[in-house]
Formats: structure tokens, sequence, C-alpha cells
């Protein structure tokens, strides 16, 4: 099984604040996102050094009102993977609830035994959808 580190996501309420706290410890913006139909934008910032490394900063241009209060602003830990599939039916088989499948053969969420949220994604291309994650819906929040 072959695993790689992407980011850790962290929910901020001012976005311009917040990048100005992660350039005084010396974090530079990386790459930006903005969605404009999930209303939403991501910005990655990381060290010179370790670009590589980032973290990620989303705001929801309408606020967090409703998200689960215990998340502390944090969002979750990203990690690519070779075969998302297998990695689901590895964690299942083991136990772990798939809270968010990978309908989409691209993306899955799962929380680990404290709550943490972890995001996993196909490494390049979306595999062709398939079952049984086709037909599973969300459990939970993710």
């Amino acid at each position: 099984m072959s695993i790689r580190y992407l980011h850790t996501m962290v929910r901020v309420l001012d976005l311009e604040k917040s990048m100005a706290f992660y350039g005084l410890l010396g974090l530079e913006e990386t790459r930006r996102y903005e969605n404009e139909k999930g209303r939403f934008t991501l910005i990655f910032m990381a060290p010179p050094e370790q670009p590589e490394c980032p973290v990620e900063l989303t705001y929801n241009w309408d606020g967090d009102a409703g998200l689960p209060s215990d998340s502390r602003h944090f969002g979750h830990l990203a990690y690519e993977v070779e075969d998302i599939y297998a990695v689901c039916a590895h964690l299942a088989a083991n136990g772990v609830v798939i809270n968010r499948p990978p309908r989409d053969g691209h993306m899955a969420f799962v929380r680990s035994p404290d709550n943490v949220s972890i995001e996993l994604l196909q490494k390049g291309e979306a595999l062709e959808p398939a079952e049984p994650w086709v037909s599973m819906g969300n459990t939970g929040s993710w």
C-alpha cells in the first residue's frame, strides 16, 4: 500500500487576517482555489523551503454557522493513495467506518479513533465509479 501526505486543512473566519498570521510565521501562498458554486476559497500556504508541506486555509464565504462545533476550526488531514477503493475496502474490513464513501472514485473521508477527519484522495485521475461505493450513503459527519 502506498500513501503520501498532502496537507492539513483548517477553517478560517477571516481569510486576510489568517493569511497575515501564517505569513508572519514565514509561510507563503503556493496555490489558490476559488469555488463560486460551493462558495469557498482554499489558500495553500507553506514554508518557502517546504512547498510540499502546506496548510490549507478554507474560507467559507457565507461563514461557518451550522458546522459541527467539535472541529475547533481544524478540518482534516489529507493523504493521496494509489487505489482509493482498495484502501477503503481495507479500512472497512478492519472496522473503520467510511463516513464519505469514494462514490466518485476520487475522494473519501474517514475518522480516526480520536475523531480526526482524514481525507483520502485518489492519486492521478479518478477511478471509474464502482460498487459498493456508488450506492453507499454518507455515515455521520466527515
